[in-house]
Order: C-alpha cells, then structure tokens, then sequence
C-alpha cells in the first residue's frame, strides 16, 4: 500500500459511511415530525402531498350523518344553505391559520405559543390537543357502534382492533396520514353513490330537492345548523398547522385546505342530505344520512366492502386526530410525538369502551362556543396585531390573549341560549377578534403613558 493510498482509504471510508447514511435518511419509514422547530424548507412537501392529508380528513361518514340530521330539521335548501354558509366560513378560518403555518413552518403548539405566551401556550394547545383526543375516541367508538348495528359483530373487539389499527398507522407519521387520505376519499365518493343508486332503484331520487324537513316542528335553526358544520372541524380545523406546515409557502397551504373546505367537506355531507332527503335513511333523526345500512343489506360482498369502508373512513378522522394529540402534547411535555401517539391512543381507546359516544352532541357544542375564539385571536394577533415574527421577546403569558379567548367564549354562550337562531361559532370568532384588537390598543397605548 502506497502512502497516498494509506491516506485515501479512511476519507473514502468516510465518504462511503455518509453515503449509506444518506440513502437511509431518504428510505426510512419513520421520518423526523419536527415537534419542537418548524418544519425546515428542505423537508416541505408538496402541495398535493398536503392536499391528501387534508382532503381525505373530512370525507367521512360522520359527515353524511350530520348533513342527513341537518336536512331532517331543515329541509334540503335551507339545509343546503347551512352548509354552504359553514363551509364558506371554514375555509377563511382554516385557510388563514394554514396561511401562517405554510410561511412559518410552525405546528399549532409552536403558533400558539407566539400568541399565548412561553408557558400560555399550554393551555390553548393542551386544551385543544385534549378535545381531538377525545374527538378521536368519538370516532373509534363509532367504528365499534356502527359495525355492531350493521352486522352484529362484538363492539368491545371491534373498538380494541380499531384502536390498535388507527394508532399504529398513525404512529408512523404524516406520510401515512396522506396516503389513508388518499384511499379514503375516492373510496367514500364510490360507496356514496351506490348507495345513491340503490335509492334511486327503490323509489327514485326526484323528490329531494322538494323535502321539507320537520319545519316549524324543528328546534334546529340556520344559526344553530351553521354551528353544527363549522364545530364539525373546529378543533383539527384550528389545529391545522399541524398539517399545512409541511407546505411549501404559505398560498400551497391554502390550496390545500381549498381541497377539504369546502370541496371535500361539504361533498360528504351532501350525501348525506340528499339519502335523507330521498328517504333512503333508516334513523334521520338520530343517523342522518348514514348510509351504511345500505350496503350491508346488499350481499356478503357489499358487505364486507363497506366493512373495509368503516375502519378505512372512520380511520382517516382518528389517525388524523390522534395526530394533532400527539404533536400538541409533545411539544407540551418535551416528547416526541410517536411516545405520545401510543400513550394517547390507548386513552382513547379506553375512553371509546366506556361509552364516550353517548355525550356526542355536547361535545359539539363544546367545540362550536370554546374553540373558534382560539383561532381568531391567534389570527388577529399573527396577521394584525405583530405578526409572526421570530425575532421579538415572548412573555411567560399574554393575558391579553386570554381575555379575548375568555370574552368571546362567553359571548358565544349567551348566543347559544339567548338567541339560538343565530349562529354561537360566528358570534365567537367575531367577538375574539374584536375584543384581542381592542386590548391590544388599548394596551399599547397605557404603556405609552407617562408614569404619574
């Protein structure tokens, strides 16, 4: 061996080492989820990568379920109306946040901390990251209900296998969040429309647009219908940096939350509406435009189809959720987001056997009066008030923040029992960002005064 190869064969072994690392840096499964920093520019994705992960999220049967309940109070136009108005709002709400979260690259923890504080942050992201824990034990729950009622299988088991399958796929990160996006929607879109087709051979489809609804009968009102669709998605929807930070720029990201609001979302909850419009619904008071029922009565192979449907669909909502959980709780306790996604999977799946399912409609409204205020003041505070700036000194908590949050919470409260006709969700996002702005300049200007 010559003395320059002597001195070759360790930079070349050096070489040859980073080289195999490399290669297994870009095949490995489980990629870094960036908890604790935003997501570099380097490991953005793009915008159709985004766009799966979200348009696959609100394509579900809960949707039909809502929609149908809607339609059943309301009737078709007015039904129609509600969701077009939710919808429309959503997409403002969830595009603006995605806005912020595609230019900064933060996740919803690291955004709320910008507008909360230090250590105020935990209790917005902790509050939050608990209500889509709990909303991913709602729809684990389901899976077990839905698949029970349908073909009498054992719920405890099918919740158990639920739980186990939704947070092993969720455990391996926003990748497969896109691809169960991906399966999920085009296979909700086709069993939507068999089931159209199979109403339609049973009595036709032509009276759906004329259906009434319950009319005066009804306690449900435009208002309280607009709340309904907005709170459906309040909580991941406020929570959505989680998944439009991987997004190339701040305009992909809103292109992406385009897909879900209102494309996808109000899509699944037209099926909905118009199953139960057309009669086609078994229970529309209670069930909705679920139509699962229509298909399991068809044969062993629709069946088995809409059984793979159930846990493909309803899996969607959960990994999605238990995502959010995940990434807001690690960054809260300095874990990392899989450690959290085993240990809140399996809360959730406890929280599903016990019957978590029965206090469904109080959660909805829950979500409709807490959790828009949230976002509205972290947007008016981002975009408005100072920005996202990186540069500025955080304090340990912005108690400006959590009087607006308070005060458009309570807003929304005396919307909900005082004036039911109007819609709770809107008063909380207008008084949130009215009241963080008004404090904002307020505060500003007492500092500005001189000490007496």
């Amino acid at each position: 061996m010559t003395a320059s190869t002597a001195i070759e064969a360790p930079a070349n072994a050096r070489m040859a080492g980073r080289a195999i690392e490399r290669g297994a840096t870009e095949h490995k499964i489980l990629e870094e989820e960036y908890e604790h920093e935003p997501v570099p520019t380097s490991h953005r994705q793009s915008t159709a990568s985004v766009a799966a992960v979200w348009f696959g999220f609100p394509m579900i049967l809960t949707n039909a379920v809502f929609g149908g309940v809607i339609a059943y109070n309301l009737g078709f136009w007015l039904a129609f109306a509600a969701v077009v108005i939710g919808n429309t709002i959503l997409l403002m709400y969830v595009g603006t946040l995605s806005y912020i979260a595609g230019t900064t690259g933060r996740n919803f923890a690291l955004q709320a901390e910008h507008t909360f504080g230090k250590h105020g942050y935990t209790i917005a992201s902790g509050f939050l990251s608990g209500i889509v824990v709990g909303w991913y034990a709602f729809q684990v729950g389901l899976t077990g209900t839905t698949i029970h009622q349908s073909l009498g299988w054992n719920e405890t088991l099918i919740i158990v296998v639920a739980a186990i399958l939704y947070t092993a796929v969720t455990f391996i990160g926003i990748r497969a969040l896109s691809i169960i996006g991906i399966i999920s929607a085009p296979l909700y879109v086709v069993l939507g429309l068999v089931a159209l087709g199979l109403i339609s051979a049973g009595h036709g489809l032509s009276g759906a647009l004329d259906y009434g609804g319950l009319g005066t009968a009804s306690n449900m009102t435009l208002g309280s219908a607009v709340t309904i669709v907005i709170a459906t998605f309040a909580d991941s929807g406020t929570m959505t940096a989680d998944f439009t930070r991987w997004a190339k720029d701040g305009p992909s990201a809103v292109r992406a939350t385009f897909t879900a609001f209102p494309v996808a979302h109000m899509v699944a909850q037209l099926f909905g509406m118009i199953i139960v419009s057309a009669g086609g619904a078994a229970d529309p008071a209670t069930n909705g435009g679920d139509f699962l029922p229509l298909l399991t009565s068809r044969g062993h192979v629709l069946a088995a189809i809409a059984v793979l449907f159930v846990f493909v669909n309803l899996g969607s909502v959960c990994t999605h959720c238990l995502y959010n959980g995940a990434v807001g709780w690690s960054r809260i306790v300095g874990s990392k987001m899989r450690i959290l996604t085993i240990v809140l999977g399996a809360i959730g799946g406890i929280a599903a056997i016990a019957g978590i399912w029965t206090l469904f409609l109080d959660w909805l409204n829950l979500l409709g009066v807490l959790v828009p205020p949230i976002g509205a003041v972290m947007i008016t505070d981002q975009l408005v008030v100072r920005h996202y700036s990186g540069i500025e000194k955080l304090p340990s908590f912005r108690l400006t923040a959590f009087a607006a949050w308070a005060f458009a919470a309570a807003v929304a409260i005396v919307v909900h029992y005082m004036a039911p006709s109007y819609s709770e969700a809107i008063a909380g996002l207008i008084a949130g960002a009215a009241s963080y702005y008004a404090l904002s300049i307020a505060s500003r200007l007492t500092q500005r005064l001189p000490a007496t």
